[in-house]
């Protein structure tokens, strides 16, 4: 079935957002984040920055996807770019654009580019989206491709300069629908998980994003959040409520005066459920 390629750079209308404090401490909550900054409301979480964009990101993917693909949707990539904090009290604006549509043997990506701004119009955050369709083949391919972060296959002989285990809580997809915004059914219906082929309900790829987000924070950057500048992920394989992840971080250099860590997120039979991941530290 063809995407609707025509539609590649049509950017969504600017839509505005409040950053309540308790908006905040609920993200936190909702992705088990111990960080101070985060559990009083001083800060957002670095990840929060989705929750502005949601509905934008999700109106700008859809416009170029057939309504008979949403249904096999999964979130493949997130790469977000942090130029400032968001902080409780301000007043954001977000717009998204879909920006490629790549058909694929294994199904169709659709990638969607967002940026936020504050009230005086400087940027705060940057994002591209990669939602995967699996099993849609078919039509013609068109525009970017979202930004670079593979994983530097000469690290793993390497020992990892930091290694975080977390597990997520049997009812992690339910708060975290109510933190974010995001009620997508495979992460809330079982039997609509099982009728698209997964093993029952996933947790939502952006919460085991902010997962990985406050281990780099509390182990890479010395508990300062602001530290975090980028952080890109692949998702791999679905994670299930209960389960256990551990992420390894290695050193993979300097980059426009950051430490940049390459990681990857394994469950606990050793599979990686994010791979090609990368965290940059100022």
């Amino acid at each position: 079935m063809q995407f609707g390629i025509d539609k590649l750079g049509e950017w969504t209308p600017d839509s505005e957002f409040n950053v309540e404090a308790e908006r905040a401490r609920a993200y936190a909550a909702a992705t088990n984040d111990p960080l101070p900054q985060h559990t009083s409301g001083e800060l957002a979480p670095p990840v929060f920055g989705v929750v502005p964009i949601w509905q934008a990101m999700g109106t700008a993917a859809t416009s170029v996807t057939p309504a008979e693909a949403l249904p096999f949707v999964l979130h493949g990539e997130q790469d977000m770019v942090f130029h400032q904090p968001i902080t409780p009290g301000s007043v954001l604006t977000s717009r998204a654009a879909p920006v490629g549509v790549h058909v694929k043997g294994s199904g169709t990506t659709v990638v969607t580019r967002m940026e936020t701004r504050d009230e005086s119009g400087t940027l705060v955050n940057e994002q591209y989206s990669v939602t995967f369709y699996r099993g849609i083949t078919g039509g013609d391919s068109a525009g970017d491709t979202a930004p670079a972060h593979a994983f530097p296959e000469e690290l793993r002989g390497q020992e990892p300069a930091a290694v975080v285990e977390q597990t997520f809580d049997m009812d992690q997809t339910y708060r975290y629908r109510d933190a974010s915004g995001d009620n997508v059914p495979i992460h809330l219906d079982d039997d609509f998980a099982k009728s698209v082929g997964l093993p029952g309900i996933i947790i939502h790829g952006l919460c085991t994003m902010a997962f990985t987000s406050w281990g780099a924070v509390q182990d890479l950057a010395g508990g300062d959040p602001t530290r975090l500048r980028r952080l890109a992920v692949r998702f791999s394989k679905p994670v299930l409520p209960g389960q256990t992840i551990t992420t390894r971080f290695w050193n993979a250099g300097e980059r426009d005066g950051r430490t940049v860590y390459a990681f990857e997120t394994t469950n606990a039979d050793g599979e990686a459920v994010i791979k090609d991941g990368v965290a940059e530290i100022g």
